[in-house]
């Protein structure tokens, strides 16, 4: 068995006016370092599209996360990051994915479904999400009670809080 932690699309556009955005960034700042220190490999999101091309500030990584050089990236144009990208290949040994990012409602809630169609056991870290707009704190709440104990045969998704994750453990 192999976990991975998966960052999703903490990047400056998109978490510009997301809901707790600082404290959100912190805690997944906290959760890559924990992951590196267990030899937990990170692999990073980066969505792109007209609006968010790569290379401009807008599409970098938030300041407070450095990826490393080893480890992945993956660039996405749709919300799932598994459609038309090589997060598959990327990870092979993998079959459990602890999932952090942005935006609830969208990229996060897609990726931990179609993690899920593909046979991943997902650990979805409910304090280290976020999203935007004026219902922002009930999308996030939601999308945490909908996915707590989601199950296909033989794999399932629940949610823990940063400060409950074990990392010598498995997650499922």
């Amino acid at each position: 068995m192999s976990t991975v932690l998966l960052v999703i699309d903490v990047q400056n556009d998109v978490v510009a006016a997301a809901h707790r955005r600082d404290e959100v960034v912190a805690t997944i700042a906290g959760l890559v370092d924990q992951a590196r220190a267990h030899a937990v490999p990170v692999v990073w999101v980066q969505h792109e599209d007209p609006w968010l091309r790569p290379g401009t500030p807008d599409w970098q990584i938030v300041a407070q996360l450095r990826p490393l050089p080893d480890e992945a990236r993956i660039h996405k144009r749709y919300r799932s990051s598994f459609e038309q990208t090589d997060l598959a290949q990327t990870l092979e040994d993998a079959d459990e994915l602890i999932v952090c990012g942005a935006q609830t409602n969208y990229c996060i809630r897609h990726t931990v479904h179609a993690a899920l169609d593909r046979g991943y056991n997902v650990t979805l870290i409910g304090d280290a999400h976020t999203t935007d707009g004026s219902n922002a704190a009930s999308v996030i709440a939601e999308q945490n009670e909908n996915l707590q104990r989601y199950e296909l045969p033989g794999r399932r998704c629940h949610v823990v809080a940063a400060e409950d994750v074990d990392w010598n453990t498995s997650f499922t």
